[in-house]
């Protein structure tokens, strides 16, 4: 099998999204913004999209990536996360919930409101999984440009507003080396690598969603977990984990136009604050009869997408397993459940028409 090496233009276009995106990071990092190289690099690489740039990042580089994030959020677990696990059901049961209720609401604020179609309101409600979101507009011929402003711009706002109200309000651990995990050994590292890849294959290999990130953090927990390991990347790795999930998520803009992006802006604001609200009622509820951090809660149940908050917890330092086992619940909700939810709620107006 023969390696092909990118085009020249791919990769300008993939350094020139990389420096945008450190540069980014390294001035929200340098003026100690929470959060501040995954916001920083995601604000920066989106807005020269924004403005026309082709950025962009190959399959290889998004791949490795998000096998740093997850071998970073899986050193962060303990013997304790692990026995938390005993709240799951309960608010996992509540999150499916909470899930329903934001696309609902979102869409019936889109319709009424902004007089979208019904399965174009469904679609762009649905928190999370939005290649699969997507796929399913494209095939009930809805408002594919609308719904991807609609929740990429929900991505961006969560991605970076929940740092600065998180430290605001002192919920969130300081992000110091104090508070992440030594770097391990040479040979500890290369543990985890192999450890991180055998997960994201036998993941990829059982089609499970999102199964280089979820892969690398199960093989990096699991040695964690059980003692056979301490210690995490290099912080200069985990650093670079951290941009580069930041220019991933800001790529998102590359497809869209800043004109169809003022088009949709007001739709994607307004049903942005009705899933907000929607969100914070669950997450009161699940604060006052669980024993779980409000932090933790915040990220785990916020509406967005399932990278982005598991590199927040990261950044944040938030129990991953917490949140990476209610963000993996939602998306496997949402792929599985918004096609039923649309055909339900559609055929009505369907037959109406007929």
């Amino acid at each position: 099998m023969r390696f092909a090496l990118p085009s020249r233009s791919t990769s300008l276009q993939t350094l020139e999204t990389l420096l945008l995106g450190l540069g980014g990071g390294l001035v929200f990092a340098w003026l100690n913004l929470p959060g501040g190289l995954i916001s920083g690099a995601m604000i920066t690489v989106a807005v020269a999209a924004l403005a026309g740039r082709p950025l962009g990042m190959p399959p290889l580089l998004t791949q490795t990536v998000l096998v740093l994030l997850g071998i970073s959020l899986g050193s962060l677990v303990s013997r304790q996360m692990l026995h938390d696990m005993s709240a799951y059901p309960l608010t996992l049961a509540l999150l499916a919930l909470a899930t329903c209720c934001v696309m609902l609401g979102s869409a019936i604020y889109l319709q009424r409101v902004h007089a979208w179609d019904r399965t174009s309101a469904l679609l762009a409600g649905s928190p999370g999984a939005l290649s699969q979101i997507v796929m399913l507009a494209t095939e009930r011929n809805a408002n594919v440009a609308g719904i991807a402003v609609v929740q990429t711009i929900r991505v961006i706002i969560l991605t970076a507003g929940l740092p600065l109200l998180l430290a605001l309000g002192g919920l969130s651990t300081s992000t110091s080396a104090a508070t992440q995990p030594t770097a391990a050994a040479p040979l500890e590292l290369l543990a985890m690598a192999a450890a991180a890849v055998a997960g994201a294959l036998l993941l990829r290999w059982i089609r499970f969603p999102a199964s280089w990130m979820f892969g690398a953090m199960l093989g990096s927990a699991l040695l964690h977990g059980s003692g056979a390991i301490e210690g995490g990347l290099p912080p200069s790795m985990r650093a670079a984990a951290l941009i580069g999930i930041g220019a991933l998520i800001g790529t998102r803009f590359a497809k869209i136009s800043a004109r169809t992006m003022m088009r949709y802006v007001g739709a994607a604001l307004g049903s942005f604050a009705v899933a907000l609200a929607i969100s914070a009622v669950f997450v009161a509820v699940v604060f006052m009869i669980t024993d779980v951090r409000f932090g933790d809660i915040v990220v785990a149940f916020a509406p967005g997408a399932m990278d982005a908050m598991l590199a927040l917890a990261l950044t944040l330092h938030i129990d991953p397993v917490f949140v990476g086992a209610h963000h993996l619940a939602r998306y496997i909700f949402v792929s599985i459940a918004t096609p039923g939810i649309v055909h339900l709620f559609d055929r009505p107006q369907r037959d109406a028409d007929d």
